[in-house]
């Protein structure tokens, strides 16, 4: 959520910026300083009347203790009404601080300087791109139909069990992904990251900490008489470890990183963009998150993106990044890189992580602060990555590494196997 002090201080540029993002623009900032101020207005009124009854208050109290009964109980007659006033007035500024928090709710974060115009994804800036594409034997097969031949990932079990997109790992399937998620973990910590466990359920508070609420409320699950959402990604819960706490300096950055299977009530497209393991209503993630000095968070970014590299090199498989254009940016993010597995099988290209920085966006929201070199306090800013998603990277290896003898297991994923061929 933008700061409404940072879009008073910096209009022209907000509206620049924002902009880039939504038709407008300008309206919605005049909207924003129009409601502050009527906001401040109220605030105004209620703190004069405030006052002015605490000031009579204690001369009721100067009357009664000199003795002087009749002018206090006269004071007390007037204090009656300055306190259904303020009553009224107090009603009155929590609607007005109601409307403008939703109306900030509303707006997207406003784009990096850096972050190329553009309508779509069409529009994406490749930035880098690594692995040759490998030649497959003339009888290749989608990662779909693998997993029925080497019976290690059924998606009618799981549609029986509870829908489409739900799908059942089997034997050697459930074995790789089970070493892909501690693969990903022992990367992760090994880089500085510190592992924790976190719910796979959220209260609305936290869901709005991060920015899924109320944008994505229609994605999320919602599990209605508790008024929990299942979590569409382990950033939700891991980031709200920090909402309403004020850090020291010394204290940044923290690097977390947590293992979650990850629920979104997606789509209902067809074809074979969508098949199999392309788009799931349950996968299994494994995220990076980063609260950072604002001065060092560009830098903590271009780390994390390297990071993010580093494994899918190991893997051996052929990739590329984008930098996101300003359409095809998540509605939180200031900056996001995506990272893009080619599936030979398929011939197309499947996003495995996005990696992104918030800026203050979610910190405003979340109330996330530390204490600066002053000892003023100043909001954080935010990062989290994928690091990584297993679906398309599954999808990616079984296709990839398919052979007339098998699937080949990537070299640095064996000793958590246990095995080198799905045969």
């Amino acid at each position: 959520m933008l700061e409404v002090g940072f879009i008073k201080n910096n209009k022209d540029e907000v509206i620049a910026r924002l902009s880039k993002r939504i038709k407008g623009a300008e309206d919605t900032v005049e909207n924003v300083l129009q409601l502050d101020v009527s906001r401040r207005n109220s605030q105004a009124k209620l703190d004069d009347t405030a006052s002015k009854l605490n000031k009579l208050s204690k001369e009721i109290g100067k009357l009664f203790k000199s003795g002087q009964i009749e002018k206090a109980n006269l004071i007390k007659l007037e204090t009656s009404d300055l306190k259904e006033k303020k009553a009224i007035l107090t009603e009155e500024l929590n609607k007005k601080t109601a409307a403008l928090q939703d109306s900030l709710y509303q707006i997207p974060n406003i784009p990096h300087s850096s972050v190329p115009n553009g309508n779509s994804e069409n529009d994406n800036e490749e930035i880098f791109s690594s692995g040759s594409i490998p030649k497959l034997h003339q009888n290749a097969l989608p990662h779909w139909e693998l997993a029925k031949k080497f019976d290690i990932i059924d998606f009618e079990l799981g549609n029986k069990i509870t829908g489409a997109g739900f799908p059942v790992y089997k034997g050697k399937g459930a074995s790789l992904q089970r070493a892909l998620i501690n693969y990903f973990l022992d990367k992760n910590i090994a880089a500085g990251y510190n592992e924790v466990q976190v719910p796979y359920l959220v209260n609305e508070a936290s869901g709005l900490g991060t920015g899924q609420l109320p944008d994505k409320e229609g994605q999320m699950y919602h599990v209605t008489n508790e008024d929990l959402y299942l979590i569409p990604t382990g950033e939700v819960p891991a980031t709200n470890i920090f909402r309403d706490v004020i850090l020291k300096s010394n204290e940044l950055p923290k690097k977390l990183t947590t293992y979650t299977p990850c629920f979104r009530r997606e789509a209902g497209s067809y074809g074979s963009h969508v098949r199999g393991l392309n788009r799931l209503h349950q996968f299994d993630k494994v995220e990076i998150i980063r609260l950072e000095n604002p001065s060092e968070s560009y830098k903590a970014l271009e780390e994390m993106v390297a990071h993010v590299k580093t494994i899918l090199e190991e893997l051996n498989l052929p990739y590329r990044i984008l930098k996101l254009c300003t359409g095809d940016l998540g509605f939180t993010s200031a900056m996001t890189y995506d990272f893009e597995v080619f599936s030979t099988a398929q011939d197309r290209w499947l996003e495995v992580s996005s990696v992104s920085n918030f800026e203050t966006f979610q910190a405003n929201r979340l109330k996330l602060r530390f204490k600066n070199s002053i000892e003023k306090s100043e909001l954080v800013h935010t990062l989290n990555g994928s690091s990584l998603a297993l679906p398309r990277i599954l999808a990616g290896i079984l296709e990839n590494y398919q052979t007339e003898k098998g699937i080949y297991i990537p070299e640095v994923l064996i000793p958590y196997t246990g095995f080198n061929c799905i045969n």
